[in-house]
């Protein structure tokens, strides 16, 4: 089979818009998007805190990338982008996310409202919540103090991603929720799975902190792919190396099981640098694979990722 079946792909925001995107390239025959749920800033975090409902701005950019057609044409992608300007009550709220809200309330449930979105959308996948509540965020922050060594907690998406200080480790609050049940059953359908890329402490270490999401990974037949952030983010991975992130998805993650890990080929020329990245990987039991991933904008070209997923699908299926 050169096309998988069935994606499931788990991140967030800008990354896993990127991913759904290469998702859509590889042709799959369905997709489910699981989406992190912890984000408290902008519009999400306002209607989070209003409304009492999951921040819907990570679903709604699920939702965009798998909307028929070309996603920077399309009336239906680019209205639920679309934010209202102004200084008003509506200011820098995005479209979708007040659809998701207004849906949420006419149907009484959550889910219905992002299955009506994607019927409308003719979407190419399924979005789902990771679990079917908001989560928070809190961090261990070293760097705060003039004592480096005193560790600060620091509560909340925004204010991990931002931090002047070097996050050591985050935990969810609550910890070890159930898993929503449409997520684990996206797991264990696919035959391709990817984690990453993406904000690493708040987009994706958040899905493998929730035990029944690693345990349907670890249990799945799928291929089981870490695609890597192109470099360190400000704030929250602020000189991270590539081997790094992959010590700290480690340390959150223990036991968690992986095939391949994608890294952008460009990013790492040292080969010394290569080295160090294929033991962080030796964690994991998996194997690294360096490819020209990257476009311009600091953003992974969809059609060039998903010609390595496909590449390593059909390679598994030998």
């Amino acid at each position: 089979m050169t096309h998988p079946q069935h994606m499931a792909c788990l991140g967030g925001g800008h990354g896993l818009y990127q991913t759904l995107l290469a998702a859509r390239e590889c042709e799959a025959e369905s997709i489910t998007a699981i989406v992190t749920v912890a984000d408290d800033g902008g519009s999400s975090g306002r209607l989070r805190r209003e409304l009492k409902i999951i921040p819907p701005g990570d679903l709604r950019m699920a939702l965009a990338a798998l909307s028929d057609g070309d996603v920077d044409d399309t009336l239906w992608a680019r209205t639920l982008q679309h934010r209202f300007g102004g200084n008003g009550a509506l200011a820098g709220h995005a479209v979708g996310n007040l659809i998701i809200a207004g849906l949420n309330e006419v149907l009484g449930d959550y889910q219905a409202a992002l299955d009506k979105i994607a019927e409308l959308t003719k979407s190419h996948g399924r979005v789902v919540p990771v679990v079917n509540q908001p989560l928070e965020i809190e961090a261990e922050v070293a760097g705060l103090d003039d004592d480096p060594r005193v560790m600060r907690a620091v509560r909340g998406q925004v204010a991990v991603a931002s931090t002047p200080g070097q996050v050591r480790r985050v935990r969810i609050i609550p910890e070890d929720p159930p898993a929503n049940q449409l997520a684990l059953d996206g797991i264990c359908e696919a035959d391709l799975i990817t984690l990453g890329p993406g904000s690493w402490f708040s987009s994706v270490l958040p899905h493998v902190l929730v035990p029944d999401v690693v345990q349907a990974i670890n249990e799945s037949n799928a291929l089981r792919v870490v695609v890597l952030n192109l470099t360190a983010e400000p704030g929250e991975t602020h000189g991270f190396s590539m081997e790094r992130h992959l010590h700290v998805l480690a340390q959150h993650a223990p036991g968690l099981e992986v095939d391949y890990i994608i890294a952008d080929a460009g990013a790492l020329r040292n080969e010394s640098e290569r080295d160090y990245l294929k033991r962080a990987a030796e964690t994991f039991n998996a194997e690294v694979v360096f490819a020209d991933v990257a476009a311009e904008g600091a953003r992974h070209d969809p059609q060039a990722l998903a010609g390595e997923l496909l590449s390593l699908y059909r390679r598994g299926r030998q």
